[in-house]
Formats: structure tokens, C-alpha cells, sequence
């Protein structure tokens, strides 16, 4: 039975580990889904910005797509489609509907900059091929391009758009998103990890986030919390998290990603990108300052 598409919760925007020649480590990848799928997360991204999709090709891509569809069942898994030339978009829009997945999402198109008119006809191409429930998803440090709230509404109107994804630095924009969403019928995902309580307060209906790789729990937790009104407390969860963002941050992304993943005792894979010694040398450092906290905190390593 094919899975909605989710409204709300707690998704992993996965990472994807990777040996020496690029191929994914399907036994690591499965056994972190099942742990992340045992910890109560809703759902997964995949291939999206924490996934590292710029390093694979388009029938790595689809590969990827069809084992992360198989691995995560029953969890629903949103398929990011995003690529600068738009017949690679539709054809993994494609792709996604055959594998009868609840939806996609999709960045603007990278690099070269694009009007406000053309973005839009991007997203209506990449809708019309997918026939998928669309998740926009905007992070202008990553694509140069930012999706302005005229763009977005035009979208909405004239596509099935489920939700938007807000990454990057201009986290006020959650406000505006969230006003647009109630209005046009779609929701909100912060991508702001260590920021959840205030995306929730604005009125995010969940995360996709790197950080759920390996801190589900917190992440989790602070859901059933604030969305659904189980008992507890926000304020623990809500400090370690930016604990751990102010020691992944020493690192770029999505590399430090791979130290959260390793210090609680998963196969990151090898770097994708090349990475200089000293970098290396500060993954290390965040490995074991990171493993030091998780023990302090009863975050028991991954057997």
C-alpha cells in the first residue's frame, strides 16, 4: 500500500555512506535505517543536501532511491530530484512516482542565477513529470537561488504542493512560510536542528535535519513534547542539541555530518569530497568530544 505523504514529524534528511569508489555501503545504510526507524522517526529525505546528492549520477541516483525505498519500510521516503538540468529532475521524478514513493522535493536550479518566472516553469516541469505531492525546498547558500514567497504561492496554485523545507541562515523567513502554508494548504519543515522549539512556536509541523542521523532521540523527543503534548520537558534536549551543533559547527557540512554518524558508532562511509588533513584532524576531534558527550548523556552507541 503506497505511504501519504507526512504532514508532520521528525524526518532524517539521510546520510549516505560510501566506500573508496563511490558505491553505497548497503549493509552500514541498512543497518542505521533500522535503527533510526526503531528510534520513532516519521520518515526519511533521501538524497537530499545531508545525502550528498551532487556526487552521484543520475542512474547512481535512482539506485540509491530504489534501496532506500526498500530499507526504510515502512517509513515514508521523499525523494529529492533536485539537479541544474531539468530533464535529469523529470526523469527521477519519474522514477519516484514507479516506485510508488508519497512525494519529492526540489531545490532551484544551482549555479547561474534564475529569474522569479523561470524558478516557477523549473518547479511546474519537474511537478508535471513527477505527478508526486512536491516539497519545495529552499536553502539559497547551497543553490545561489533563493524561492521568494510570490514564487512559492504561484506554485501552490497551480501544483500539489504538500510542504516546503526552510535550510540556511534566514530563519525568520519560517514566519513567512508558515503564514503562506496556512492559507495555500501546505506545511512547513525547519531544517534549523538546533533550533526546534522556536520553528515549532512559529508553527513548523516537524524537521528534516542532519542531526537525526545520530541524535533521533532528542529530536523526537522534543516533538512529542511541543506537537503532540506528551509530558516533558524541552529545555534538556533543546541544550544538547546546540551542544552539538556548536561542535559539529567547527567542521563544514556536510562532512561533519559523517562525525555525528560515526561517533555513535555507525560506518560513515569515505568523504565524498576531498577533505585536507587538517580537516581530518578536527573530524577526529569532534568524533571523540562527541562520543564523551553521548556517554555522559546515556546515548548508548550503536552495537
Amino acid at each position: 500500500m503506497k505511504v501519504p505523504f507526512p504532514r508532520e514529524g521528525i524526518l532524517a534528511a539521510l546520510a549516505i555512506p560510501t566506500g573508496a569508489r563511490g558505491r553505497v555501503l548497503k549493509r552500514a545504510l541498512a543497518v542505521h535505517l533500522e535503527w533510526l526507524r526503531a528510534r520513532g522517526i516519521h520518515g526519511v529525505l533521501a538524497l537530499g543536501s545531508t545525502g550528498e546528492f551532487p556526487h552521484f549520477g543520475l542512474e547512481q541516483r535512482k539506485a540509491v532511491l530504489a534501496l532506500i525505498a526498500e530499507l526504510a519500510e515502512p517509513l515514508p521516503v521523499l525523494a529529492n530530484i533536485s539537479d541544474i538540468r531539468p530533464e535529469v529532475v523529470a526523469e527521477l521524478g519519474r522514477f519516484a512516482r514507479r516506485l510508488e514513493l508519497p512525494g519529492v522535493a526540489v531545490m532551484p536550479p544551482s549555479f547561474y542565477p534564475v529569474s522569479a518566472a523561470d524558478q516557477l516553469a523549473f518547479f511546474e516541469r519537474a511537478a508535471e513529470a513527477a505527478q508526486l505531492p512536491v516539497m519545495l525546498y529552499n536553502f539559497p547558500e547551497l543553490t545561489g537561488n533563493r524561492i521568494a514567497p510570490e514564487t512559492i504561492a504561484a506554485f501552490a496554485d497551480r501544483a500539489p504542493m504538500a510542504a516546503i523545507k526552510q535550510s540556511g541562515a534566514e530563519f525568520a523567513y519560517h514566519e513567512v512560510l508558515v503564514k503562506l502554508g496556512r492559507e495555500k494548504g501546505f506545511v512547513v519543515f525547519s531544517g534549523a536542528d538546533t533550533r526546534l522549539p522556536e520553528a515549532f512556536r512559529i508553527g513548523a509541523a516537524g524537521c528534516i535535519g542532519g542531526l537525526v542521523n545520530f541524535v533521533p532521540e532528542l529530536m523526537v523527543e522534543q516533538f512529542n513534547v511541543f506537537r503532540l503534548g506528551r509530558p516533558g520537558s524541552l529545555e534538556p534536549t533543546a541544550s544538547r542539541l546546540q551542544a552539538v551543533g556548536a561542535t559539529i559547527g567547527r567542521l563544514t557540512f556536510p562532512y561533519n555530518v559523517a562525525a555525528g554518524v560515526e561517533a555513535r558508532g555507525f560506518e560513515p562511509g569515505r568523504p565524498k569530497a576531498v577533505v585536507s588533513d587538517g580537516s581530518v584532524k578536527i573530524y577526529g576531534e569532534i568524533v571523540a568530544e562527541l562520543q564523551a558527550r553521548f556517554a555522559e548523556w546515556g546515548l548508548p552507541a550503536a552495537s
